[in-house]
Parts: structure tokens; C-alpha cells; sequence
């Protein structure tokens, strides 16, 4: 009889612990766990539109082949004994919190090779790890692909993926149709090359006659990894299908009049924005600035003439065989006034091709291959408003610097990039 009981006891305990893990399954993990993209209760959403600050700034911080592989046990590669008693990747996201606190940045950029695949055993994990610093921030932070990223245990699709999922990110695996203001209802464009093609929009102060609309916009592609040209292994690039599709994007944003009540910029005030109570149109045609981030550098870079170099170009370009004619393709775009890359790891110098500012960011991650005793760095672009008589205005000037992990965070490389005002002055000429 007390068997049966104690039978019956347990029965009834095992069926109460079965009924408790469905009911949490039904209530919480369930609904956690769903691909319904109307639901998004794990991510924790960045506050869009990206916007200027109410001090007439937006500052990103890129950041360049991390090169990341499983943390505390990856050693880093090319620094001095002198330097550190034992170095890991773990340097490389100490570099990453030091930057983030002295430059405060409003959007992170990660322009490729996030983690070494060949050293990093799950790329989910490293992924997690390598981005960690930028989602404790709550930073909004958009990444690439560089050549290296797929070589681990995701492919470059499932690892653009995963990244658009994480906390504060803004990237995306593919561009999305503009026919909605909702974002749920934006339909992804996958019929383009690559994975982390899209651009962002960064709208004006608040306050200002821009507020409500994007007066800086960020273009990010997918450069790809690796191809074979006629039995001969090399590079991959940007292709013909995202070029198109880059170009469609930089026409929707281009204003070459403003009517109604509006803004306009004048030759004749030598730069500054004025104030129109009427109809009128601009004497010289607006266009608002672009900035290009991707990974592998082009063609034209090694072949030049790369003109008014400042920083270290110190090794050879490595970059695809096939020119695709990106550089043709910005240069017709008209609003891209700086590109930003990385892949060779000690080169950090910017170069004006055609008018087109290439930077590179210098190598960050200390898994990266560098050069002994030459510090790593991170590379850092500022855009800064006009002043109206009382409210800020649209894009005047884009400046950058870089930054030592040296102990100091030594700056230095402070070049402007853009001047609106420089442009006024030519056509005023």
C-alpha cells in the first residue's frame, strides 16, 4: 500500500514538473525564441535615426581588423616582450573600452575581419566577445565583413546575420526598400552581391531646420573574400549588381534645389548658411556628403596616383586583380568624399584619388599581423554642422585623427577631409 502511494506521489510530482516546463515554455522561452520579426524581445533596439549632436557633431570611431580568435588563450602576434607580460586578444578589447571612454563615439564601425577564423573555434562565441565593448556601451555600431571572418564556423551570411541580431547594432544583411517609414514593413533587396550591403542615414541636430531629415549618409558594402580569375587565386571585389544599387541610393539623396520654405547656400556668403522666408533655389547645388566603409581596398589605391598622403603607407596593396570600377562609380555618385578600409594592417595613411579621400584604419586587433613596436590604432572621423545665425545647418567640414594604444592614446594625423566652405570659395573663383 505505501508503495502505491509513494507510486502515485511520484506520478503526480513528475506530472507537475512536465506541466510547469510547458507552461514556461508556452509563456516565456517560446515567445523569445520566435522568428516573427514583429516581436523583437531579446535585442535591445539603438535609439534611430542616428542624429548630430546638439554641439553640431557626429563622431564615429572605426575600428579595423580585430582579428579575433577564442580570447585570454589566443596570443597576440608582433609586439615587443618589453611590452606586455602576456598579451591576448583580450589587449585587444581592453584597447576597444579605452577608446569608446575617451572618444565617446557616436556610432562604432567595424570595417572587417572582426575575428581570425582560422584561430577562432566558434565564430558565434567570437563574435559575442569581439562586439562586447560596443553593446556594454549601448553605442549604436555597424559592421563589415572582411576576408577572414568566414573561415571559422559560419558562413557570411549567417555571420551578417547573427550581427544584425546583437544588442545596439545597426547593420543589416541586406539594403532594404525605402517604401515605408516602419521598419517591420521594409522589404530586404536580396537579389545584390554579398552580405552587409546597406546605408545609413544620420539626421540633422534637434532642433534644426535638418532635424527630421538625413543630411550625412553612410554606405556600407561587403567586399568579399576570396576568387579565382582565370586559374589564378586573388581578391575578391565589389560587384557590378552593388555598385548599381549604391548608385540608386546616393540619387534618392541628392537635392540640387530646395523650394518652398526653405534653406539655402550661397556663393555669395562666402560658405555661411542662410535663412530664406521664401521660394528659392541654391546657387550652388546641395548635396549632402557621403562616407563609404568596406574592407579590401581598391585597385586604383596601388595603381595611383595617390596624391597628399598623410600617415604610413608602408605596405604593398593588396587588393583584387579585377578593377570593378568603384572609383568611377563614386566619382559619378558626386556626394562620397571619404572611403574607409583596412585590410593591410600597416598601412594607416588617408590618399585623395579624384577627389576621393581613401583612409585607411590602421591595424587594431592584436591577433592581426603588425609590426613589432609599432603600436596599434584606431582611426577616428568627425562631422561638423555650419552655424546659421541661431540653428545648425547641414554638413560643413569632415576632419579625422587616429589614436595610439601606447598607454596615452596619443592623437595625432589630424587632417580635414571636406570643407564646404573651401568648395564655396572654388566656385565662387
Amino acid at each position: 500500500m505505501e508503495s502505491a502511494t509513494s507510486w502515485i506521489h511520484s506520478l503526480l510530482f513528475f506530472s507537475f514538473i512536465i506541466a510547469s516546463l510547458h507552461l514556461l515554455d508556452r509563456l516565456i522561452i517560446s515567445s523569445k525564441l520566435t522568428t516573427d520579426q514583429n516581436i523583437q524581445l531579446i535585442k535591445k533596439q539603438p535609439q534611430l535615426p542616428l542624429h548630430f549632436n546638439s554641439d553640431g557633431t557626429f563622431k564615429i570611431l572605426q575600428v579595423a581588423d580585430m582579428h579575433y580568435g577564442n580570447g585570454m588563450v589566443t596570443r597576440c602576434r608582433d609586439v615587443l616582450e618589453s611590452e606586455f607580460n602576456y598579451c591576448s586578444d583580450l589587449n585587444t578589447t581592453q584597447f576597444l573600452r579605452k577608446m569608446i571612454e575617451i572618444e565617446n563615439p557616436d556610432l562604432i564601425v567595424f570595417t572587417g575581419d572582426n575575428i581570425f577564423g582560422a584561430s577562432a573555434t566558434d565564430a558565434a562565441e567570437s563574435l559575442f566577445e569581439v562586439f562586447a565593448p560596443a553593446i556594454e556601451s549601448e553605442i549604436p555600431w555597424a559592421a563589415v565583413l572582411g576576408n577572414h571572418d568566414q573561415e571559422s564556423t559560419m558562413n557570411r551570411e549567417e555571420l551578417m546575420y547573427l550581427i544584425s541580431l546583437m544588442d545596439y547594432s545597426v547593420s543589416q544583411t541586406f539594403p532594404s526598400t525605402k517604401v515605408t517609414s516602419d521598419p517591420v514593413k521594409q522589404q530586404p533587396i536580396t537579389n545584390i552581391d554579398g552580405f552587409g550591403n546597406y546605408n545609413l542615414e544620420v539626421w540633422g541636430a534637434p532642433g534644426s531646420y535638418f532635424s527630421n531629415s538625413s543630411i550625412l549618409n553612410l554606405y556600407f558594402l561587403d567586399s568579399g573574400d576570396r576568387a579565382v580569375v582565370n586559374g589564378v587565386r586573388t581578391y575578391n571585389w565589389i560587384r557590378e549588381s552593388q555598385l548599381s544599387w549604391l548608385h540608386d541610393i546616393s540619387k534618392r539623396y541628392q537635392v540640387n534645389t530646395i523650394t518652398g520654405t526653405a534653406l539655402a547656400f550661397h556663393v555669395h556668403d562666402l560658405g555661411q548658411w542662410k535663412n530664406a522666408d521664401q521660394s528659392v533655389e541654391s546657387s550652388l547645388p546641395m548635396m549632402h556628403p557621403a562616407l563609404a566603409f568596406f574592407h579590401i581596398p581598391i585597385p586604383e589605391i596601388r595603381q595611383g596616383p595617390i596624391k597628399d598622403i598623410v600617415g604610413t603607407d608602408r605596405e604593398y596593396v593588396a587588393c583584387s586583380s579585377v578593377n570593378s570600377g568603384v572609383l568611377k562609380t563614386f566619382v559619378s555618385m558626386g556626394d562620397v568624399k571619404a572611403v574607409f578600409i583596412g585590410h593591410d594592417h600597416t598601412n594607416d595613411f588617408c590618399g585623395n584619388l579624384e577627389g576621393i579621400w581613401f583612409c585607411y584604419g590602421g591595424c587594431f586587433g592584436y591577433h592581426g599581423y603588425g609590426v613589432a613596436g609599432w603600436p596599434r590604432r584606431a582611426r577616428v572621423i568627425q562631422a561638423e554642422l555650419g552655424k546659421g545665425k541661431e540653428l545648425w545647418m547641414g554638413v560643413e567640414k569632415i576632419r579625422t585623427w587616429k589614436r595610439l594604444d601606447d598607454g596615452v592614446l596619443t592623437k595625432f594625423d589630424e587632417q580635414v577631409l571636406w570643407d564646404r566652405q573651401s568648395l564655396a570659395w572654388k566656385y565662387q573663383d
